[in-house]
């Protein structure tokens, strides 16, 4: 009888024991399903570009982002359409800059060539400026030079080698020596020392003339006086030969 009982107690505990490790026991796990590849979307590549990307846009602010979810809630077809507006303003705004620039390059070109500083050749044409130096110092030596026994010489000199307003200017500069010429019977030489030209232009020169000037009066009593002179003439070529066209004596 008491085997019995022992035999019932030991089965109960053997089912409390059995009822409790199932309780406790936890359910074995499923496995996790395979993931894609990293070469695959949604691989580990794919996430690590979302993850990059997220990033950038949270660095560049929140009007960075809205700004970009506009562009990829915009419709593919009409983006270049804003292109195509935007290129033309571009190119307008380069014509008008260009025009702009050639218009000043033009003007500066034109007020260089007008410069006379930029036309003078006297420096760089040697033959040209040795030439209207030799022919204007013969000729102001002979304009300027008066002898009472022939006065036609200089008369044929003044006809010979001045031009323009030279002709008058050479007529009041000699007058007072032509009215004195007979009685005093004078004679006036002229001789050029020196002389450099100020401006070569083509057929235009001015040059600066000094010269030493003799004045002899054989009337009375023989007297000669010595002077020096400097003034400048403006002279012009007419064929092979340079003439006097204007003559500065500096007189106020």
């Amino acid at each position: 009888m008491s085997t019995t009982r022992h035999l019932v107690n030991r089965q109960r505990r053997l089912a409390t024991v059995a009822a409790e490790r199932a309780t406790t026991t936890a359910p074995p796990r499923k496995p996790a399903p395979p993931g894609p590849s990293p070469g695959e979307p949604g691989g580990t590549g794919a996430a690590q570009n979302t993850a990059a990307d997220a990033a950038v846009t949270d660095d560049a602010g929140p009007g960075a982002g809205q700004e970009r979810e506009r562009e990829e809630a915009e419709p593919l077809r009409d983006r270049p359409l804003r292109l195509r507006v935007r290129l033309p303003a571009v190119l307008c705004a380069l014509t008008v800059l260009l025009g702009a620039f050639a218009a000043w390059a033009f003007g500066s070109a034109a007020s260089l060539r007008d410069d006379p500083a930029r036309r003078n050749t006297a420096l760089t044409d040697t033959s040209r400026t040795s030439e209207v130096k030799g022919q204007i110092s013969e000729a102001v030596g002979a304009v300027f030079s008066y002898n009472y026994a022939s006065p036609a010489k200089s008369e044929r000199a003044a006809k010979s080698y001045l031009v323009g307003k030279a002709v008058r200017q050479h007529e009041d500069m000699l007058a007072q020596v032509r009215a004195q010429g007979q009685k005093q019977k004078l004679v006036l030489t002229t001789t050029v020392t020196d002389s450099g030209v100020e401006l070569l232009d083509g057929d235009r020169a001015r040059l600066l003339i000094f010269a030493d000037q003799s004045n002899t009066r054989t009337g009375t009593s023989d007297e000669t006086t010595y002077a020096a002179a400097m003034f400048a003439v403006d002279a012009v070529r007419r064929g092979d030969t340079w003439r006097i066209s204007g003559i500065d004596t500096f007189a106020r």
